[in-house]
């Protein structure tokens, strides 16, 4: 459930917070926006990804995904994320898990794991929630190592942030290119 308190959009759950943790969650909104110097050159990686999620092959995925998320991190000047991408997505009563970030710990590097098949049908993962879901991984990565937050809320702001990534990831017309080889293959 969404509220408002003041002026903030919020989740159900930052009445939860301590004053401390509310203040994370109130800077991780004030940021809509991750810009991205040189995104053109990262739009090949895209398309690269795009192609290896229409031919379902899992190897082309895992390794195009690594590429963007290196590409990413390597620009936004924080470490890398080690990237896993597994077949079928986990799911029980709660749902369906699309993606999980574990940060790193130590010398261990942080890690986004992502499903390429739907849990029900076993079908690949549509192009834009593959991507959106990569995206939306690195921004917890980015809550850490860029805007160094005690912690990575889902707020209004984190889900601008992702968006923004998106948009300068996906121009529109690329977008209507996806969507009708999207349709091409129902």
């Amino acid at each position: 459930m969404i509220s408002r308190d003041g002026g903030l959009l919020v989740f159900d759950y930052y009445h939860k917070l301590t004053a401390a943790q509310q203040a994370v969650y109130r800077r991780s909104d004030a940021i809509t926006h991750v810009a991205l110097r040189r995104h053109r050159g990262l739009n090949a990686r895209v398309t690269a990804l795009h192609v290896a999620l229409q031919a379902g092959r899992y190897g082309w995925v895992a390794s195009d995904s690594r590429a963007l998320l290196t590409g990413l991190t390597e620009q936004l000047g924080v470490p890398r994320v080690r990237v896993k991408v597994l077949a079928v997505r986990p799911h029980d009563d709660w749902g369906e898990l699309h993606g999980m970030y574990e940060p790193g710990e130590g010398r261990r590097m942080a890690c986004v794991t992502l499903w390429m098949c739907t849990a029900k049908r076993q079908q690949v993962v549509a192009f834009r929630t593959f991507l959106r879901t990569l995206l939306h991984e690195l921004c917890h990565h980015l809550d850490y190592l860029l805007y160094k937050l005690d912690d990575s809320y889902h707020t209004e702001g984190f889900y601008q942030r992702e968006a923004s990534l998106f948009r300068q990831l996906v121009p529109q017309s690329d977008k209507r290119v996806m969507e009708r080889s999207r349709r091409e293959r129902i």
